[in-house]
C-alpha cells in the first residue's frame, strides 16, 4: 500500500530575483495542490552532508572561513517570499542548498521527488552572459539532466525582431 503525500514543486530562488518566478510557481502550486519548496543554492559553499530529505550541511569554499557557521536561508529573503505567498494560502517552505545551483536543485529533486522544477530564465545583461558562458544556464542544465519537468519563467523576453541576449556583442 502506498503512502499518500502532498505533491511538491521546487522553485529555484535567490535574493534579487524578480518576483515573477515565485509568483508563477505559486500558481502551479495552487493548481496542483502542492507544497512550494523555495530552494536557494549558496555557490560559495560546498555540501558536507546531505540528508534523505534533501537538507544539507555545508562549509565555505574559502578555508579561511571554515569556522564561520552556515547562515542558512537568508531571513530577509524568506520574509519577502512570505509576503508574496502567505496571502495565497498555499503551503510553502525554504531550503538552503550549497554549490552550483543546477546541481544543488538536481540533488534536491532526487531527494524529495517534486512534480516539477520552476526556474527563471537568464537575465539579458553582460554579467549574466559571461557567467553563463562559463557555468551554463541553470535551466539548460536541469532540462538535460532532470527526469522531472522543468518550467522556465521568462524574465526579460525580447521581441521577435530583436537580437537574443547571448548574441549581443
Amino acid at each position: 500500500m502506498s503512502e499518500y503525500r502532498t505533491p511538491r514543486i521546487i522553485v529555484g530562488v535567490f535574493p534579487g530575483q524578480p518576483e515573477a518566478v515565485v509568483r508563477h510557481a505559486a500558481v502551479f502550486a495552487e493548481r496542483f495542490g502542492a507544497e512550494l519548496v523555495c530552494a536557494w543554492a549558496d555557490s560559495s559553499r560546498y555540501v558536507t552532508e546531505e540528508g534523505p530529505d534533501g537538507i544539507v550541511e555545508s562549509m565555505p569554499l574559502d578555508p579561511d572561513l571554515a569556522d564561520v557557521e552556515d547562515a542558512g536561508f537568508p531571513e530577509a529573503y524568506a520574509a519577502e517570499i512570505g509576503r508574496l505567498l502567505d496571502p495565497l494560502g498555499i503551503s510553502w517552505s525554504t531550503r538552503d542548498l550549497a554549490g552550483q545551483p543546477a546541481r544543488a536543485l538536481e540533488h534536491l529533486s532526487a531527494a524529495i521527488q517534486p512534480i516539477m522544477i520552476v526556474v527563471g530564465s537568464r537575465r539579458a545583461n553582460a554579467r549574466a552572459t559571461v557567467q553563463e558562458f562559463f557555468t551554463g544556464s541553470v535551466a539548460s542544465h536541469l532540462a538535460h539532466r532532470q527526469h522531472k519537468p522543468v518550467v522556465v519563467i521568462p524574465l526579460t523576453p525580447v521581441a521577435s525582431d530583436e537580437e537574443l541576449p547571448w548574441r549581443l556583442g
